[in-house]
C-alpha cells in the first residue's frame, strides 16, 4: 500500500478501516497528529481506548476528517461542525445521503457568506461626489 497517495487515490475500502491509530489517521489524511487528537478531544472523532489508553478510531474516521476539513474551509464554526457530524450514523462510514446532506449544508453556508461579502463590498463603494 502506498501511504503517500492521498486517501482519494486509494480504494474505498482503505477509507473505511477500523482500529486506526492517531498516527495512521494523521498520515493518511496529511494532517498533524495533534490535529487528530484535538478533533477527538472536541468530540468530532469518536474513538475507543485500548488497555494502554491509546486511541483507536472507527471505520468512519477518515470520512469524518474529510468532512471536518471541508467544513473548516467554508468557515463553519466548531459548533456547526459538531452538529453536522452528530447527524452521521455513529461508528460506520457515511452513506451517500450523509455526504449529500453535508454538501448541501456547505453550499448554503458558502452562498450566505458570499452574499455577506458582496454586501460588505457595496459598503466600501465610493460615494459619487
Amino acid at each position: 500500500m502506498n501511504l503517500n497517495a492521498s486517501p482519494r487515490d486509494r480504494g474505498a475500502a482503505e477509507w473505511h478501516v477500523s482500529g486506526l491509530t492517531v498516527g495512521q489517521v494523521a498520515e493518511r489524511m496529511g494532517i498533524a497528529r495533534s490535529a487528530v487528537r484535538w478533533y477527538a478531544d472536541q468530540g468530532l472523532l469518536p474513538c475507543e481506548r485500548t488497555s494502554d489508553n491509546q486511541r483507536r478510531f472507527f471505520a468512519d474516521v477518515l470520512c469524518r476528517v474529510a468532512m471536518i476539513r471541508a467544513a473548516q474551509r467554508v468557515g463553519l464554526t466548531l459548533e456547526e461542525i459538531r452538529v453536522a457530524l452528530a447527524a452521521l450514523p455513529p461508528g460506520r462510514p457515511p452513506a451517500s445521503e450523509d455526504w449529500n446532506r453535508l454538501a448541501e449544508r456547505l453550499r448554503t453556508v458558502i452562498v450566505e457568506r458570499v452574499d455577506q461579502l458582496l454586501k460588505l463590498l457595496d459598503e466600501f463603494e465610493p460615494n459619487p461626489a
